[in-house]
């Protein structure tokens, strides 16, 4: 069976997902000032790389585990409201880029696997 990554359709739709989730991440006063000193266009290099791999493409990924990466934000008050608002934002990206609703579950499912790493609890 086809990996995630290959059934998203791989880097060119990796890249088109990553771009347009930032974009409404940016544009959500709920969650856009944890990006308030930060380089996006290294952001968006991570979170491609981060993605790929977590749906079973190369690993490419050179960033920080899960818990060191978001400890700063969640000294900035990042919870769990903030981590559903990813996740909607997410999975409202993918749908708009066509992606099958199973897809879009499983996809939501691997991004609360790390919620508690996330989180750093």
């Amino acid at each position: 069976m086809a990996s995630l990554y290959e059934r998203l359709g791989g880097a060119a739709a990796i890249d088109a997902a990553v771009d347009i989730f930032y974009r409404k991440m940016l544009a959500d006063d709920r969650v856009s000032h944890f990006f308030d000193n930060t380089d996006m266009d290294k952001q968006i290099a991570k979170q491609k790389g981060f993605l790929t791999l977590a749906f079973g493409g190369p690993n490419n990924y050179t960033g920080k585990d899960m818990r060191e990466g978001h400890r700063h934000l969640v000294a900035k008050g990042l919870n769990d409201t903030h981590v559903d608002i990813v996740i909607e934002h997410l999975g409202a990206t993918l749908k708009e880029l066509g992606v099958a609703d199973s897809d879009i579950a499983e996809i939501a499912a691997i991004a609360n696997s790390v919620r508690d790493d996330v989180l750093d609890r």
